[in-house]
């Protein structure tokens, strides 16, 4: 099975540690959170991944071959000219999904218990285009999905903003959820993004075509996520890496 990590980001919220490395060489329980992420993918029998890089790209590229790619088929998606984005990440890395089968997308700098497999076979059943973890937490922007875990819209509570091809759109009668960084895509998405610049995100992507392509969520109880973007998080990070 085919994966792609997105190790690209500045690691602007981890700094001063991202000054001289990329947040996927940041290092949590021992381990960088690349190879945390690399090990969690292969464990689940994802066995070619794509890495994009931007930020130090040299040190992951370094990084990878310093443990033989760790057994697997690992290549890299070149973006130190430009960021392009997660949308655009995932457009410029297209040729590498040439299988025809569901993909696996993976943010470098989210630990996560979420099983991949049970992930997987989910959304090989749903009949979605995409199927995105989400989970019910505190944060600022929410993905709204119907009745039938469809993704109808996006609000961000701190602005207002609200994104949705509904006609009067009414986020209160939506299921609203946190994005995990966390998501499986039909190859099929591909052919949706010609009239897509370079650079896009991938959240702006699927509001785009939501109200025709089936983009669905997936949520399991007691689901536990932690984004280690940020210096508050590493703590916690290192206990639920101590306690999995």
């Amino acid at each position: 099975m085919k994966a792609m990590i997105f190790a690209a980001g500045l690691g602007s919220r981890l700094k001063p540690l991202t000054d001289s490395m990329p947040k996927a060489l940041v290092s949590v329980g021992g381990k960088p959170l690349l190879q945390h992420t690399i090990e969690k993918l292969k464990l689940a029998g994802f066995d070619e991944i794509i890495i994009n890089i931007h930020h130090f790209g040299e040190q992951i590229i370094d990084f990878v071959e310093s443990k033989n790619y760790f057994d697997i088929r690992i290549e890299f998606s070149d973006e130190r000219e430009k960021l392009l984005d997660t949308g655009g990440g995932i457009k410029k890395a297209s040729h590498f999904f040439d299988d025809n089968r569901p993909f696996l997308v993976h943010n470098v700098d989210i630990l996560s218990n979420i099983d991949l497999n049970e992930l997987y076979t989910s959304h090989v059943s749903n009949n979605a285009i995409a199927t995105v973890v989400c989970s019910d937490r505190k944060t600022s922007r929410y993905l709204c999905f119907d009745s039938e875990k469809q993704l109808k819209g996006w609000i961000n509570k701190k602005t207002g903003e609200v994104k949705s091809p509904v006609p009067d759109f009414d986020s209160s009668q939506y299921s609203q959820l946190a994005f995990s960084g966390i998501h499986i895509i039909d190859p099929s998405i591909f052919s949706h993004m010609d009239n897509f610049t370079d650079r896009f995100s991938i959240i702006d992507f699927y509001l785009s075509v939501c109200d025709y392509e089936k983009i669905v969520y997936y949520s399991v109880k007691d689901s536990q996520m932690i984004d280690v973007g940020k210096h508050e998080s590493l703590m916690l990070a290192e206990k639920f890496l101590s306690k999995s």
